[in-house]
């Protein structure tokens, strides 16, 4: 089986590659050999190459900046996944594509189903939203994993850009009133993995952990646990300041309840969904081990 896998650069088609090579060939083409918003050259990297299953990891993720790039973000997360679509139809292959919590309000306090009324507060999510309904519209075998607050152990994230500035600040400000679960790249690698091997009837998902946490309690266990796995130089998690988003504005507004409800996941699959904090301590531990070694190494230079 040859699998397409798009935005393989990206955390997610990064740990994708990894876990999807276990059952079949993958194809993993770089935006240098293939422009994804060249939408003839990607009709003719299908025809070319006419995998057997797409996967598009393929994404605009820059929230803020999207306000002032609609059009890119609507090319890109809706325009994209609407053409893959098509050739999934055409060719009556499965596409998985991954979605956002995003496509949601963000209001109230209780965990969102995957029948919930759409109501993005941003351009963002609502591109996302354009590309779900596209993808369900098209009439193509599909699989849509809608996740939030993606991390890992490669690539830009919340986790690796709290180190950092752990290292180079006594005490941080991090916000409080925005709820959710983090999600690493590695567990949506794997879920994507095991639904494709399950055979998982097509439609939406929520893919997470299980529980819940604010930005301000991540921050507060990454600084927890790095120290507990030995890195130095960090602060305590009782030196992050709670602060809420009404002081800290941003371009694109922020949903404050990015709760997903698991369910419908958790019973495809028949097992529960990990929680968060122990994907966490994982993810660390991973990336302690690899891209984050010189944390280790440099905390033990100072020791000596």
């Amino acid at each position: 089986m040859k699998i397409l896998i798009t935005g393989s650069t990206g955390q997610v088609g990064f740990e994708l590659q990894r876990q999807l090579s276990l059952l079949g060939r993958v194809l993993a083409p770089t935006r240098h050999t293939l422009d994804l918003l060249d939408a003839q050259a990607v009709d003719d990297w299908l025809e070319q190459h006419r995998p057997d299953l797409i996967v598009n990891a393929a994404a605009y993720t820059a929230v803020d900046r999207a306000q002032q790039e609609p059009e890119l973000a609507a090319y890109l997360n809706a325009a994209l996944p609407a053409q893959l679509a098509r050739y999934a139809r055409r060719q009556d292959i499965a596409l998985v594509h991954y979605s956002s919590d995003y496509v949601y309000s963000g209001e109230g306090a209780l965990p969102w189903c995957e029948e919930a009324a759409p109501a993005p507060c941003n351009v963002y999510g609502q591109s996302k939203w354009e590309g779900d309904q596209a993808i369900v519209l098209s009439g193509c075998e599909h699989l849509i994993f809608r996740t939030s607050w993606v991390y890992g152990a490669y690539g830009h994230n919340f986790m690796k850009t709290m180190l950092r500035l752990g290292r180079e600040r006594d005490r941080l400000e991090v916000i409080v009133d925005q709820i959710g679960a983090p999600t690493p790249a590695r567990l949506i690698a794997r879920i994507t993995a095991q639904a494709l091997v399950q055979r998982l009837e097509g439609g939406v998902y929520h893919l997470a952990p299980r529980g819940e946490t604010s930005w301000h309690g991540l921050a507060q266990a990454i600084f927890r646990l790095a120290r507990a796995q030995g890195v130095t130089g960090l602060p305590a998690p009782e030196a992050v300041i709670p602060v809420v988003t009404a002081n800290y504005p941003t371009p694109a507004p922020r949903p404050l309840n990015s709760r997903l409800c698991l369910e419908r996941l958790e019973t495809a699959l028949g097992a529960p969904m990990p929680h968060w904090e122990a994907q966490l301590e994982f993810t660390l531990g991973e990336y302690l081990a690899g891209p984050g070694a010189s944390l280790l190494r440099n905390g033990a230079e100072q020791a000596a």
